[in-house]
C-alpha cells in the first residue's frame, strides 16, 4: 500500500511498484506471514505499508537533488511543500533515465505524486492523493548458464531483434478520510481509480492493456475502555470493494514490426469484496489480544471480443474463501516483548496467471485453483537503554496448491502458470542495532529459510525443450529462495556532518527450479558497499553531499534467478557501481 492506497489489483495481484518514488518515502512498515484476513488475497504472505513524506513545520520549503553514476545512470528529483492554514501539502518529482548494466537494459521514467492533509478540526482529516507515473524500460531477458559464464552482460538472444520492452503509464487520483465523532467512534473512508496504459513486447506479440482499476474501502472503529482501565478493547468493523476493466489485445511481433493483425482482443472485468472484522484486546499494560476474520470474493468475467462463435474464449472465474489470524504479545519487560501469531493465507490466481491461456490465444486459464496457506510464528523484540536493540522471530507456514510456471515449444517466450504441490517453509529472521559508541551504529539482518516440497509423488516441470526431463520431489527446495541471507551494516560519524560508512550482504546458493539440480544452482555471492555523506548549511540553505559504491569487488553474481523452464533463467546483477548526489533543501 502507498499512503493506504493499495497497489494490488482485486485478484491480489501487484503489477509493479512504479508509483514509489523512494526519495520521497518517509518510512516503510512490514507485517510478516499470512495476513489474508487483514488485506484479503494480496496479503497472503504479509503487508508492506508505504508511507511518503509530509511537509515540513513551515509555510513553504523546497528540496531538490541531483544524482549521476556506473552506466549513465542519473537522477533529478525535487520536491516543495508546506503547513499553512490547517493543510500540510507535500508535491514530489522526479526524471530517472540510464543505460543499465547489461544490453539492452536502457530505462527511463518520469514521476510525480502529490498529497495534502487537511485538518478542518481535531478530529477530521482529510486526504486528497494523486500520482502519475510513466516508465519504460527494454527487457534483456534471462540467459542460460553458458551465457552467463561467457558474458553477463549479455542479453537473451531475441531480445534485441525483437527489441523487447515494458512500458507503463498510469494515473492514480484517491482520496482518505478520517473521522473521530466521538472518543469511541471513529470512521475511516477511502476511495481511488487508477487508470493504466500497458505495452509489453516480447519476441512473440505486442500486448497492450488499457486498465481502469477502482476501489473503496470503509472501516468503523469503536472502541471500550479508557486508557487507565484493566480492560480495553478495540473492534473494527469494514469492507474493501475493488472493481477492475482490462481492455486488451495480441499482435503479432515480426521482429520488431507490430503486424496489423489481431491474435486475440478481448474485455476482462474483475471484482473484490471482502468485509472484516478485527478485535483487539488489552488486558493491564502488558498483555495484548489481536484476532481478525475476513471473507474474499473474487469475480472474473472474460468477453472474447475476437470469436464470437463456438471457438469463443469468453468465461468466468471466481475464487472465495474465508480466513483468520490470531495474535498475541506480552511485555515481560522493556527488554524482551514476546508475541505469537497464527494466521491463513488466500492467494487466488492474478490477472497474469489467468489471462495466460495455455488452451489458445485469449481466454482464461481454466486450470488454476486458489492457493492457500496457513502458519505460525514467535519471537521477541525489545531494547537495552538505547545502545541495543533487536527483534528475533521464529515461522513455520504450510501452503497447497502454489503457483508453478512453465512454457509450451508452440508459444514462444510466454510463461504459463500451474497449481504445484504443497510446501512447508521453517526460518527464523533476526535483526540487531548496536550503537557501542555514540558516533558508530551498526547493523545486522539475517534470514534463514529453509523452504522445501512436501509432494506425494514427483511432479514433472514442463519445458519448451521436451528432451530435458525434470521433476519436483519431496524435500526439494523452493526456487530462488537461499537458505542464509546476511546484511551488515556500520556508519561512523567521523565529525557530526560528517560521516563513512561500510557494508556488505551475504547470500548462499539458491536453485532455479524444483528439480535442484546442482549444476544449475545459482552460486552464493558476497558483495561489499561503501558511502560517505557530507552535510553542511549555509544560512538558510542546508546541503548534502553523497558517494556511494555498490559491490566495490566488481563480483560476477546472479541477482536472481526465474524458474524458466526455457532454461534461460539466469538474472545477472551489476558490477562495480559508483552514484554521486547533492540535495539542496530550503
Amino acid at each position: 500500500m502507498l499512503d493506504g492506497i493499495p497497489i494490488n489489483d482485486p485478484t491480489g495481484f501487484a503489477p509493479d511498484v512504479f508509483d514509489v518514488d523512494f526519495a520521497a518515502v518517509d518510512h516503510i512498515e512490514v507485517l510478516r506471514g499470512p495476513a489474508a484476513s487483514l488485506y484479503g488475497g494480496s496479503a497472503s504472505g504479509g503487508i508492506i505499508d508505504i508511507t511518503t513524506q509530509k511537509a515540513v513545520d513551515k509555510p513553504l520549503y523546497g528540496e531538490a537533488q541531483a544524482s549521476y553514476g556506473s552506466y549513465n545512470f542519473w537522477k533529478g528529483f525535487g520536491q516543495f511543500g508546506g503547513d499553512v492554514d490547517k493543510v500540510n501539502y507535500n508535491v514530489s518529482f522526479s526524471r530517472t533515465m540510464g543505460d543499465g548494466y547489461r544490453q539492452h537494459t536502457h530505462f527511463w521514467g518520469n514521476h510525480v505524486y502529490g498529497a495534502a492533509i487537511y485538518t478542518p478540526t481535531e478530529g477530521i482529516q482529510v486526504t486528497p492523493i494523486f500520482g502519475y507515473t510513466h516508465m519504460y524500460h527494454e527487457n534483456p531477458e534471462g540467459i542460460s548458464l553458458a551465457y552467463y559464464e561467457k558474458d553477463p552482460t549479455l542479453p537473451n538472444d531475441d531480445a534485441i531483434p525483437f527489441n523487447e520492452f515494458l512500458e507503463t503509464e498510469r494515473g492514480t487520483y484517491g482520496a482518505k478520510g478520517h473521522f473521530a465523532l466521538t472518543d469511541q467512534h471513529e470512521v475511516d473512508v477511502m476511495a481511488f481509480v487508477k487508470r493504466t496504459n500497458f505495452t509489453e513486447a516480447n519476441n512473440h506479440t505486442f500486448n497492450h492493456r488499457a486498465i481502469v482499476t477502482p476501489g473503496v474501502s470503509v472501516e468503523y472503529d469503536y472502541s471500550m475502555g479508557e486508557a487507565a482501565d484493566n480492560v480495553r478493547n478495540r473492534i473494527a468493523i469494514g469492507a474493501d470493494l475493488q472493481w477492475q476493466t482490462i481492455d486488451q489485445h495480441e499482435s503479432p511481433n515480426d521482429h520488431a514490426v507490430e503486424i496489423d493483425t489481431l491474435l486475440s482482443k478481448e474485455r476482462i472485468k474483475q471484482r473484490g469484496a471482502g468485509p472484516f472484522l478485527v478485535d483487539k484486546l488489552s488486558v493491564g499494560k502488558d498483555w495484548t489480544i489481536v484476532g481478525s476474520l475476513r471473507y474474499d470474493n473474487i469475480h472474473n468475467e472474460l468477453d472474447d471480443q475476437l470469436t464470437t462463435d463456438s471457438t469463443s474464449a469468453s468465461g468466468t472465474r471466481d475464487f472465495s474463501r474465508t480466513t483468520g489470524r490470531i495474535g498475541v504479545t506480552y511485555s515481560l519487560i522493556p527488554e524482551a516483548n514476546l508475541f505469537a501469531s497464527w494466521g491463513q493465507g488466500f492467494l487466488p490466481p492474478a490477472t497474469e496467471e489467468l489471462v495466460q491461456n495455455p488452451d489458445g490465444y485469449g481466454g482464461f486459464n481454466m486450470h488454476l485453483t486458489s492457493a492457500t496457506s496457513q502458519g505460525f510464528e514467535v519471537g521477541s523484540r525489545g531494547s537495552f537503554q538505547q545502545e541495543l536493540s533487536y527483534d528475533l522471530t521464529l515461522f513455520y507456514l504450510k501452503t497447497k496448491d502454489d503457483f508453478d510456471r512453465y512454457r509450451l515449444p508452440d508459444r514462444g517466450q510466454t510463461t504459463f502458470y500451474k497449481n504445484s504441490g504443497p510446501t512447508r517453509r521453517l526460518g527464523a529472521e533476526f535483526y540487531g542495532r548496536y550503537t557501542p559508541i555514540r558516533d558508530l551504529e551498526v547493523q545486522l539482518a539475517y534470514t534463514y529459510s529453509n523452504f522445501t516440497y512436501t509432494t506425494d509423488s514427483p511432479d514433472p516441470i514442463v519445458m519448451d525443450d521436451t528432451t530435458n526431463v525434470k521433476y519436483i520431489k519431496s524435500g526439494n527446495f523452493l526456487p530462488n529462495s537461499p537458505q542464509h541471507q546476511l546484511y551488515f551494516d556500520a556508519e561512523y560519524h567521523i565529525v557530526p556532518k560528517f560521516s563513512i560508512a561500510f557494508g556488505f550482504e551475504t547470500l548462499s546458493k539458491s536453485y532455479i527450479d524444483g528439480a535442484n539440480v546442482e549444476a544449475e544452482a545459482v552460486k552464493g555471492y558476497t558483495l561489499i558497499h561503501a558511502r560517505a555523506i557530507y552535510k553542511w548549511q549555509l544560512g538558510p540553505v542546508i546541503g548534502e553531499l553523497s558517494l556511494s559504491a555498490r559491490n566495490l569487488g566488481d563480483v560476477k553474481y546472479v541477482a536472481f534467478s526465474e524458474p524458466d523452464p526455457g532454461g534461460n533463467a539466469y538474472q545477472p546483477g551489476a558490477g562495480r557501481e559508483f552514484i554521486g548526489g547533492l540535495k539542496i533543501t530550503l
